[in-house]
């Protein structure tokens, strides 16, 4: 099982791929669903079977070798593609050293972020925000990296998704606002990447009715 692609309409489309099938999940909101786990684990880079997953679907082997898992992931100041320095050159031409974006987004909170040009609005989806902005544009992932880093010290980098998924949002935010803001905290050799376009994506999502209590569910336990 791989996670749910998204397509942004009003409201947002979910569809699960599951083997050849792909299933349209905004038809069952508000209905039961039923996952069964059959004790098998299949690493979804490399289809060897696995006692147990890393990073979200990996066996161990490739996960510390595999570029999808490369430290860069979490840590974008961390790539060294553009020094020629990656686990797979090919694999990080077509991913580290493209246009990426550092983006502010408003779910729980304000926060900050890095994706791949290619990725936008599908990251913004994935995370649950409901208003997000182009904040600055880069031409690889390392330089990204840095302006988050240097953003991080004023606003969060993670969603509180207990929050998110309770539809506590914070309110009252001027997005534009808090780009101009964050702007002037930028070193000069940084403010250069600052992104000119404004426009606001403003996301609603399929819902029926928002849970006052949310707890996250493993197969594992």
């Amino acid at each position: 099982m791989i996670k749910m692609r998204t397509k942004l309409h009003n409201p947002v489309d979910y569809v699960l791929p599951l083997g050849k099938d792909n299933i349209y999940m905004n038809d069952f909101i508000g209905k039961y669903i039923i996952f069964k786990w059959e004790g098998k684990i299949t690493c979804i880079a490399c289809g060897r079977n696995t006692s147990r997953s890393f990073a979200q679907g990996y066996c161990y082997p490739c996960f510390l070798n595999a570029p999808e898992t490369s430290e860069c992931i979490l840590r974008p100041q961390l790539c060294e593609a553009h020094e020629g320095i990656a686990r797979d050159m090919r694999w990080a031409e077509k991913h580290c050293l493209q246009d990426h974006f550092v983006y502010l987004a408003i779910s729980s909170g304000v926060k900050v972020g890095v994706t791949r040009s290619d990725q936008i609005p599908t990251r913004w989806m994935d995370q649950g925000a409901w208003q997000a902005i182009r904040f600055a544009k880069t031409p690889n992932r390392y330089i990204a990296g840095l302006i988050e880093v240097t953003l991080k010290a004023h606003v969060s980098d993670r969603t509180q998704w207990q929050r998110m998924l309770k539809n506590q949002l914070i309110e009252g935010v001027s997005l534009v606002n808090k780009k101009n803001e964050m702007l002037k905290l930028l070193p000069e050799e940084l403010r250069c990447h600052a992104n000119k376009n404004d426009d606001i994506t403003e996301i609603i999502y399929p819902v029926n009715e928002y849970p006052e209590k949310v707890k996250s569910l493993s197969f594992d336990k």
